[in-house]
């Protein structure tokens, strides 16, 4: 009987050191997590890829507000990654890619009502097509910090893409943006994710500061300023009393998925 109580005590040693072990290990993986739109709002009642609805969106956002998450800038992000801050552990960036009109009609109401910044990434051509911003639109929610970010000139995917005609839509849809808004766009967006250190370095070379990929981002950790790592939000986080939505704002999110696919793309999203 003594032995099995021993062999216990020394079960119970191991799990208790484990743990704490881990819990200090995981604590200096902390990401900011970047939190990622499409389509917000289902007006023609016709669902849609990569959609939230705007009941949903307002729960996300009072869920953020409600629990003492501080949202922060795209700009107080990639600054603060440059000079190794620490950020708090209740960090939130939210950004918005493509540019449709329901991100102007749903989300920025919604932004304005908790005064939270944000950052669209625009398909520039796609500007004033139907169902996509005008430059009018981009210009009002850039008054609120609902700032505008680059994502190419018609959402070519990057890699399949020769080198000149990569060049033009990493370095065109800057151009067209600027032109029509008057001041520098910074960052990024890689339709799709997809890139390569070619694709980077065009990137680097048009004169952003940043950009922002899925999970085809090797660095779960988002040091390398030109793959940041994003986290795709659904109309379904908000279920299980918000545990889905804990857990994608914990910070630790990009660390347990890197886990649980062994490193791989855990999930491709047609339209990102």
């Amino acid at each position: 009987m003594r032995i099995f109580k021993n062999i216990s005590l020394v079960v119970i040693t191991v799990i208790i050191i484990g743990s704490i072990g881990f819990t200090f290990w995981v604590r200096d993986r902390y990401v900011v997590p970047i939190i990622t739109y499409h389509h917000v709002g289902i007006p023609s009642g016709k669902w849609r890829l990569n959609t939230v609805s705007e009941k949903s969106f307002e729960y996300q956002m009072s869920f953020i507000k409600r629990h003492g998450f501080e949202v922060i800038s795209f700009d107080d992000l990639v600054e603060g990654i440059k000079k190794g801050h620490q950020f708090a552990r209740n960090t939130v960036v939210l950004q918005f890619d493509d540019g449709y009109e329901d991100n102007y009609k749903y989300a920025l109401p919604v932004l304005k009502k908790y005064e939270f910044p944000a950052m669209v990434f625009l398909v520039s051509d796609k500007i004033g097509s139907p169902n996509f911003l005008t430059w009018d639109e981009v210009k009002e929610m850039e008054k609120y910090d609902f700032l505008a970010g680059a994502h190419t000139r018609h959402h070519v995917y990057l890699p399949r893409a020769d080198m000149p005609e990569a060049q033009d839509e990493i370095a065109g849809s800057k151009k067209v943006i600027e032109s029509h808004l008057g001041h520098n766009i910074d960052y990024f967006c890689y339709p799709s994710g997809g890139f390569t250190e070619d694709i980077k370095r065009l990137v680097k070379e048009a004169g952003y500061k940043a950009a922002v990929t899925t999970n085809r981002g090797k660095d779960r950790f988002n040091v390398d300023l030109y793959e940041l790592k994003r986290i795709h939000m659904s109309n379904t986080d908000d279920q299980y009393s918000g545990l889905i939505l804990w857990f994608k704002l914990s910070g630790y999110y990009n660390l347990f998925r890197h886990f649980k696919e062994g490193g791989r793309m855990h999930k491709r999203y047609l339209y990102e």
